[in-house]
């Protein structure tokens, strides 16, 4: 079954954001994920929305996608993201 890895976010530093953004893709490749939407235009229908920032990552698995985030690739790049970004990270199942 196929996972989503969904970040809200705001940056807070765009140099250091802008790094971040550089060395991502590889380590998301590496365990099968794509983008599915990142950073576009952000409309909220209903409700609050805290951060202009949204990225959808699928994965095909659950299991992939802890990989990912656990990954020493990942690991050694992510200081990056926290420092520049206030937001949260979630993992969602799929259906199917």
């Amino acid at each position: 079954m196929k996972a989503f890895l969904i970040a809200a976010e705001t940056v807070k530093d765009e140099s250091m954001f802008a790094q971040y953004r550089k060395e991502v893709l590889p380590t998301i490749e590496a365990f099968g994920g794509k983008f599915i939407a990142r950073g576009g235009t952000l409309t909220t229908l209903e409700g609050e929305w805290p951060h202009p920032r949204l990225v959808i990552i699928e994965f095909p698995s659950r299991a992939a996608a802890e990989a990912w985030y656990k990954s020493p690739a990942y690991q050694k790049i992510i200081s990056l993201r926290l420092k520049s970004t206030d937001g949260s990270l979630i993992i969602v199942d799929g259906q199917g």
